[in-house]
Formats: C-alpha cells, sequence, structure tokens
C-alpha cells in the first residue's frame, strides 16, 4: 500500500508517458476532500487517455454485485473506454461482495497484459489491519494500487493551506504577521477540511492575487474549526494545555454531549493506565499497543504519555474523570470545579504535567 504523495508521483508520470494507468486502483480514507482531489486527478487523467465513458456503482443493501464484473466486461456500444467507480461506504462486502471482489481482482489480473479497455476506481473508508488482511482486499491489493490517504493533522495544517493559497496565486506575508495569520487559520480549520477549502477559495474570490495580509485574512476567514470528542483525546496525549480550553470551549459551545466527552477520555485514560502496568512489567509498549490495534496519531503519541505520566497522575485523572462522569448524570462530586468542564481542564493540566 502507498500513501497519496506517491499516487500523485504515479500520476505525474501517467501525464508524462512515463508510465501507463493502472487496471485497479483502491482508496481508504476517512477524509472526503482529500478523496474529492483524488477521484478528480484519476478521472481527469483517465479523460485524458481516453477513457471518456464513467460508469458508477454504489454498494447499498440493494446492491448487485455482478454489475462489478459486468462493467468491466462490457464495452460501450460505441467502443468507448470507461472508468468504473465502485464506492464501498461501508467497507464491508458481505460474503457474497467478498467472493465477487477476488473472482474481480483474479480478472484484473489476467488482463495485465492486454490493452486497456477500462481502468476502476474502488473507494473505501479507512479499515482496521484484520480488514486489509482478509482475502478479498489482500486479492484487490495485489491485483491494482491501493492508495491510503491519511488524515491531515494539526501539524501538516500550514503547508496544506499555503499550497492551497500558491494554487490561486496567493501567499501569507512573511514575518511575524504571517506566522500569527497562519496560526489563526489553522486554530479555525482544525478539524474541518472542507470548510477550510471553501474559505481559502474564498480569500481568491475577495483578494487579488499576490501577498495576503494578516488584517485580510482574519477579516476574511470565519470561525470554521468542528471539534469532536476524537481529536480532543489528541491534545490531551499532547499535554497541549491552549488547545485543550480551546476544543473544550468549541464542543460546550456546539452542544456537545458531555457524557460521551467524558466516555471518551475516560477509555483513553484506562488505556494509559493498562499501558503503564504493562510497562512497569517489561512489556514493550509499541506491542501492547498493536496487540489493542491502536494506530496512527495514537500510536505515535501514547508512548510519550506512558513515559511523561507518573502513576500516581494516572490514578488521579482516573478518579476525576469518575466524578465527573457522576457530575454528567446529574450527581454532587466533592473537590471538583460546579462546572465539570473546568473539571475536563483539570485532567488537562495532569496531562500537560512535565
Amino acid at each position: 500500500m502507498i500513501k497519496i504523495d506517491a499516487f500523485l508521483t504515479h500520476i505525474g508520470q501517467v501525464e508524462k508517458n512515463q508510465k501507463p494507468l493502472e487496471h485497479l486502483y483502491i482508496f481508504l480514507t476517512d477524509e472526503p476532500l482529500l478523496l474529492m482531489q483524488a477521484k478528480d486527478r484519476l478521472r481527469k487523467i483517465a479523460k485524458e487517455k481516453g477513457f471518456t465513458e464513467r460508469e458508477t456503482l454504489m454498494q447499498d443493501g440493494q446492491f448487485d454485485w455482478t454489475s462489478l464484473q459486468s462493467s468491466n466486461q462490457n464495452m460501450s456500444l460505441f467502443g468507448e473506454k470507461k472508468l468504473i467507480e465502485l464506492t464501498m461506504p461501508t467497507g464491508k462486502p458481505g460474503r457474497e461482495g467478498a467472493e465477487v471482489l477476488k473472482q474481480f481482482a483474479k480478472q484484473i489480473q489476467e488482463q495485465a497484459h492486454q490493452e486497456l479497455e477500462s481502468i476502476t476506481g474502488i473507494y473505501l473508508p479507512r479499515l482496521d489491519i484484520q480488514t486489509q488482511k482478509s482475502a478479498w482486499f489482500s486479492a484487490l491489493e495485489n491485483a491494482g494500487m491501493a492508495v491510503r490517504i491519511d488524515e491531515l493533522d494539526r501539524a501538516a495544517l500550514p503547508h496544506w493551506i499555503k499550497e492551497r493559497l500558491k494554487l490561486q496565486n496567493q501567499q501569507i506575508e512573511s514575518g511575524d504577521a504571517g506566522n500569527r495569520a497562519i496560526a489563526f487559520m489553522v486554530d479555525q480549520f482544525e478539524g474541518n477540511l472542507i470548510a477550510a477549502y471553501q474559505e481559502i477559495q474564498k480569500l481568491g474570490l475577495l483578494y487579488p492575487e499576490g501577498v495576503l495580509t494578516e488584517e485580510q485574512i482574519r477579516d476574511a476567514v470565519l470561525h470554521v474549526a468542528r471539534y469532536d470528542v476524537f481529536h480532543l483525546s489528541e491534545a490531551f496525549l499532547m499535554g497541549d494545555m491552549a488547545r485543550i480550553n480551546r476544543m473544550l470551549d468549541g464542543l460546550k459551545g456546539e452542544g456537545e454531549a458531555l457524557v460521551l466527552v467524558v466516555w471518551s477520555l475516560a477509555e483513553e485514560i484506562r488505556l494509559i493506565k493498562s499501558l503503564k502496568e504493562g510497562a512497569m512489567q517489561g512489556e514493550h509498549v509499541p506491542s501492547m499497543l498493536k496487540s489493542r490495534r491502536v494506530w496512527g496519531k495514537r500510536e505515535q503519541l501514547l508512548p510519550g504519555v506512558v513515559q511523561r505520566m507518573g502513576m500516581p497522575l494516572v490514578d488521579r485523572a482516573l478518579e476525576m474523570i469518575a466524578n465527573i462522569d457522576k457530575q454528567s448524570k446529574g450527581m454532587m462530586a466533592k473537590e471538583m470545579p460546579p462546572d465539570p468542564w473546568d473539571g475536563l481542564r483539570r485532567i488537562g493540566g495532569l496531562f500537560s504535567w512535565r
């Protein structure tokens, strides 16, 4: 499996006639904007290479899996080459679908040395490790090019914003003012990439090409950050108190259910305690994370948290989250602020302890 950057390099080579298109492309992501952009690139190059017909399939409860195989076999009445697109929103084909996908992959491999009459794009959500090892997915991966599109984390947002502005011939002013402007945009856009894309397009409509000032950006950019409990957990693991406060304010303002926030954070603290206990007994933290199917940003952050937080801090965090859980259910809790959201900030202080 390759990452999106490698796919874009491949597309560039196809454009220069250095490499041919693959028969099959499989995309895995939970980020709709980045998937849309990848689809657009594939559609554009396919059209340029003569695949002028496009057939779109959507897997749902009534989906006829034989339509996938027939799409690859039935050419247009006018002999046009085509791009076949199959979207699988759940990433779960079921027994029948799994068998069809394996047969389809075999069909693709048998056509490997033939002239391309059709190419296929299959669009999946992010799959867990067990599903990636399934027979149907392994067959698809062996027959085509599997592309993983990771979610843009906070650290990658400044570069992404600058690149999007560059595409519309705009750039942020240099110096401290520019640094403040990019930091402001990251705070506004975090967790809502589609809205970020729209806001950047708006900057292109409001202002001419060239340098954008901090004042122009602040005047134009709306507050579009959409925080969720999973990004909040990431902020706690990083021990970033400013971000924790900002996200708690956002979640509270958006009316997020406190019980969901408490549940998510409690699960994280219990996991840290389990990892801490295992590490104290000589177990390898990365191995424990792998066995618990923890990956992505959390896999990167948790080892540092385990090393940074002593067991007394972890136990105190567990005690505090239990008290906040009582508050979320209308009960009193001793030694806690009246507002449970402020109690969550206190737990953030434990995570940020150095």
